[in-house]
């Protein structure tokens, strides 16, 4: 079992993918020569040629409509977004068209398209480069939504995904990308839409995703240290279809629930989390199910992230005040 970069699993699941299926292709804005604004396509199109590796113009609306396009007549499109907020004018070609043809179409026509978006702050970076943006797109009917986390996920999510009939949107925490991982080589039993326990718990159950998995370990280790609480953390992994079966029985016997989002709380996912895990725990839960999330504020100069992204300290008040309940 290889050690990568979230990066390279990237990578590498990409290189895959291009070598076993011939109508799988990539584009994006300087995916090719420069191997993109993260180099999660390095080397690609040297290997694999500019007609499979393709250097799109400055037209987010056009590189998703051309991907429609190619997808309807048999090309399997994995397009790029540089960063979070630079989706916005694709939305429309998105929500109109690509998450509505199957649906349309009575579902004789497949758009097996994939665009990866980098997703998040913790980078220093400012606003339109570390947004979070995936309940606009989980609440469209006919898009699969996931949120990698780790070098295994990211690289076989992502295998996963392209080989979905289904249009999906596949978030990458760029705060993550230089974390390392082991990744196997054989294919794991997980599902796409399957979430994952990352760290069994008795006393109280936190839901979270993509960037803020890690920030979510870390507070586990630090209640279990500080306070001896075992508390169970989840990788949600899928954000549409939501694995309602392994967040609510996880609940039901911890009778707590705690969840982490980077996106602003107001209509964020966590709402829908909460509410669903409600109304399947009502009589099992010991306190209401709390939310920590990004404030309702556009995203902040560089230098006051850390006030706005939740961290360790945040999650654990919310634990503790779980617990005070």
């Amino acid at each position: 079992m290889p050690e990568l970069t979230l990066s390279k699993a990237l990578n590498t699941g990409l290189r895959h993918l291009l070598e076993d299926d011939p109508r799988t292709m990539v584009m994006g804005q300087d995916v090719g020569g420069l191997g993109g604004v993260f180099r999660v396509t390095d080397g690609l199109q040297k290997d694999f040629g500019d007609q499979r590796v393709i250097d799109s113009p400055l037209a987010e609306s056009s590189l998703i409509g051309t991907a429609i396009g190619l997808a309807i007549r048999g090309y399997r499109p994995i397009c790029e977004i540089q960063f979070d907020g630079f989706v916005y004018p694709a939305f429309n070609q998105i929500v109109s068209q690509l998450a509505k043809i199957r649906a349309r179409s009575g579902g004789t026509i497949a758009v097996p398209v994939v665009i990866r978006i980098p997703v998040g702050g913790g980078i220093g970076a400012v606003e339109h480069h570390s947004e979070s943006n995936e309940a606009y797109f989980a609440h469209t009917a006919g898009l699969r939504v996931v949120c990698c986390s780790n070098p295994q996920d990211a690289h076989w999510m992502l295998r996963q995904a392209v080989t979905s009939e289904d249009p999906v949107i596949f978030y990458e925490p760029k705060r993550r990308y230089w974390s390392k991982g082991e990744v196997s080589k054989s294919e794991p039993t997980l599902p796409l839409d399957r979430a994952h326990v990352v760290r069994p718990g008795r006393d109280l159950t936190v839901l979270t995703y993509g960037g803020m998995v890690q920030t979510c370990l870390d507070a586990a280790a630090a209640a279990a240290a500080e306070d001896g609480r075992e508390l169970e953390v989840i990788d949600l992994r899928s954000l549409s279809p939501l694995d309602m079966a392994t967040t609510t029985d996880s609940v039901r016997r911890t009778g707590r629930c705690v969840v982490v989002h980077e996106a602003p709380m107001f209509a964020g996912l966590g709402a829908e989390i909460g509410t669903s895990v409600t109304e399947a725990c009502f009589y099992h839960l010991e306190a209401p199910v709390l939310r920590v999330g990004g404030f309702d504020t556009p995203y902040p100069p560089a230098k006051y992230e850390d006030q706005y992204l939740p961290d360790l300290d945040r999650v654990l008040d919310a634990v503790d005040r779980s617990f005070a309940w």
